[in-house]
């Protein structure tokens, strides 16, 4: 036999090489592992993280629809943090206040198909609930017959009071909660590489520091947290137009984030967390691992799937710079949300006048309106001119008569009960430089309109600008379900004005486009000037 011991040294130096391939491979492989582990400890140490006892939660709402998932997502407007050239390059002052000017509700459907954005305005008022106290705030004590602004609720109780104020007074489930600051804001738009924003004439606003020329602009960052925080000194000067407004803007950041493709790169999308994390606050149930697998999740959706709306409003009656939630629309949308199924249609048009601080009211039919007119400035003929002109645009005119003075300047509306508040609101865009007061001596369904000194007539009927944001700032396309909006549910359909306890499988929370004044992600920029309308436009 011819002897083998010569393949033997061959042999054995392949399996030492296999060896330490093998050896290399762990290394690499183990490396690689801790890195990624290092990388998402550093952001999840970076990350302010709350815990959040279900005991101070209260007694929560039922969680219909356990594939879906609710985020409250809020904007900090807190300086801290910021040194003084932040503070100055952001325009933010140093004011050390914590409020919420941005408050919203993520409803992410079951399969990531659909995504509802509701915006809550800051202005709106909801009873005191309990608080505990904690780190930096001094807690709250119920009192359901008092009311507070919710964006005081950060600053007197801590997130878990934001979170358990917008769940009581929604029904909606939360999930989870992310709050961001202003910083991380702009870092984050910067990683997006800008977003485009529309404004219809030059826009100078020396608070925010805005400062565009008309037209189509793309900006960075700290142009973007400008343009989010402007309010004072546009349209008609009311948060509910800034919400409108940012809404825009975020249907262009979101188009810009499924275009990109930023959602199927872990490693760009790790970058953005990690920008975000040094200002983002979350409870302590959500894991880095949570956030980048919830963006990875709404890669495949659509644009035109992503809405956005605002809870359904009006004049809060004690001071109408505020609002409240208009019922029982807006508990017919907020059920819609926490069940999953189809946001009933909400007739939600702007006040046109200043004095309600611009809110978003319910309004009806001019017939529906029973309106007795007093001259409250001894000027003849006043009331009789008013009277004729109401009446040939449909109101319903009871009567004519003068004031038991003739002091008035200003045109008053005064109305029985929060009841006639559609009325007062339709009967208010007729007019300009009005106010309104509730008297509960006077009897219901039947306003009275006392006319000032400074009333001139009507305001001129223009059939284009009448019409609602919803209207002309939304494509026409969008108005109804796109074919994969409603195919993500099949042998289920749903219309636009579905009981909000209507059963549904998937996803079915669809068409809120023109239902209730929002817009879909596919809104084109160019759509938003009515979100600019108002006295302080040029």
């Amino acid at each position: 036999m011819r002897p083998t011991t010569g393949r033997a040294p061959r042999e054995g130096k392949r399996r030492h090489v296999l060896r330490w391939v093998a050896v290399a491979a762990v290394v690499t492989l183990a490396a690689g592992t801790l890195t990624v582990y290092l990388k998402y400890r550093a952001i999840y140490d970076s990350i302010t993280r709350v815990n959040v006892p279900g005991s101070e939660l209260g007694q929560r709402p039922p969680q219909y629809s356990t594939d879906s998932e609710n985020i409250l997502v809020y904007g900090d407007d807190s300086r801290k943090g910021l040194d003084k050239h932040q503070q100055v390059l952001l325009h933010t002052g140093s004011d050390q206040t914590n409020n919420t000017d941005t408050i919203i509700i993520v409803h992410l459907s079951p399969g990531r198909h659909l995504v509802t954005v509701m915006s809550i305005p800051r202005d709106t008022m909801v009873p005191m609930y309990q608080c505990d106290a904690g780190p930096g705030y001094q807690g709250q004590q119920a009192n359901p017959n008092s009311y507070v602004q919710i964006n005081s609720l950060l600053a007197a109780g801590g997130p878990v009071c934001l979170w358990k104020t917008v769940e009581q007074q929604t029904g909606i489930f939360v999930n989870h909660f992310i709050g961001i600051g202003m910083l991380g804001f702009v870092k984050v738009v910067n990683d997006l590489g800008g977003v485009n924003v529309c404004v219809p004439f030059n826009v100078n606003d020396p608070v925010s520091g805005l400062d565009l020329p008309a037209g189509e602009n793309h900006i960075n960052g700290v142009q973007a947290l400008a343009f989010w925080r402007t309010r004072e000194d546009i349209g008609n000067g009311s948060d509910l137009e800034r919400i409108q407004r940012d809404q825009f803007m975020s249907a262009q950041v979101v188009k810009g984030v499924l275009n990109s493709g930023l959602l199927s790169n872990p490693f760009r999308l790790l970058s953005v967390v990690t920008d975000a994390a040094a200002s983002m606050t979350t409870d302590s149930g959500m894991s880095v691992s949570d956030l980048v697998g919830i963006a990875e999740s709404l890669r495949h959706v659509s644009s035109k799937n992503v809405q956005f709306i605002t809870a359904p409003n009006q004049a809060w009656p004690a001071n109408p710079a505020r609002v409240q939630f208009a019922q029982p629309q807006a508990d017919e949308v907020f059920s819609a949300i926490a069940r999953d199924v189809t946001v009933p249609k909400v007739k939600v048009t702007p006040s046109a006048t200043p004095s309600s601080g611009g809110a978003q009211v319910l309004t009806t039919s001019p017939s529906n309106v029973k309106v007795k007119i007093l001259n409250g400035s001894g000027l003849a003929g006043l009331a009789g001119q008013a009277a004729a002109g109401l009446t040939s645009r449909g109101f319903d005119v009871t009567g004519t008569g003068n004031a038991t003075s003739f002091a008035y300047t200003k045109s008053v509306i005064e109305y029985a009960s929060s009841a006639d508040l559609a009325a007062v609101n339709t009967l208010k865009q007729e007019l300009t430089n009005v106010t309104d007061l509730q008297d509960s001596s006077l009897t219901p369904g039947t306003v009275e309109l006392i006319l000032g000194s400074d009333f001139t007539g009507l305001v001129p009927q223009n059939p284009a600008s009448s019409a609602t944001p919803s209207t002309s700032a939304t494509p026409s396309t969008s108005a109804t379900p796109s074919a994969s909006a409603t195919s993500a549910t099949p042998g289920t359909s749903v219309s636009p004005g579905a009981s909000p306890t209507a059963s549904a499988s998937g996803s079915a929370v669809a068409s809120l486009a023109q239902s209730n004044n929002g817009i879909t992600a596919a809104a084109s920029c160019a759509s938003d000037s009515s979100a600019f309308t108002g006295p302080l436009s040029p």
